[in-house]
């Protein structure tokens, strides 16, 4: 494993009991290939990467994305509106289809910041 990366277990409310969540957020440039932040500034791409939280989703893992928003990464995912692929966001639960990583932040914190863009 790279060192400065490190790996902690949480509880998970699907059948997989355990996901992994790394200590590190999403980049700017992640996030400029999501399709709802095209045309979102560079600066406000980084303010928000830094409070993106990532996660590591096994495949048939659940991950509850009410109240936040979330990002497709990797992997492919099962939602409300149907199958998700990278570039597509989410704020609802969602079901990892694949091994998917995920990065998501409060929909509040995503609001604060669409709005200073």
């Amino acid at each position: 494993m790279p060192s400065g990366i490190r790996l902690t277990r949480i509880p998970s409310a699907s059948s997989t009991p355990t996901s992994n969540v790394r200590h590190q957020s999403a980049t700017a440039n992640e996030l400029a290939r999501i399709a709802e932040l095209a045309g979102v500034p560079g600066e406000t791409l980084m303010r928000l990467a830094e409070r993106m939280e990532r996660r590591e989703l096994a495949a048939g893992e659940t991950l509850d994305g009410d109240g936040r928003f979330g990002v497709v990464l990797a992997g492919m995912l099962r939602g409300e509106g149907g199958l998700l692929r990278p570039g597509d966001s989410f704020s609802a639960r969602v079901t990892a289809m694949t091994p998917a990583t995920v990065a998501s932040c409060e929909r509040a914190v995503y609001d604060e910041l669409r709005e200073r863009a």
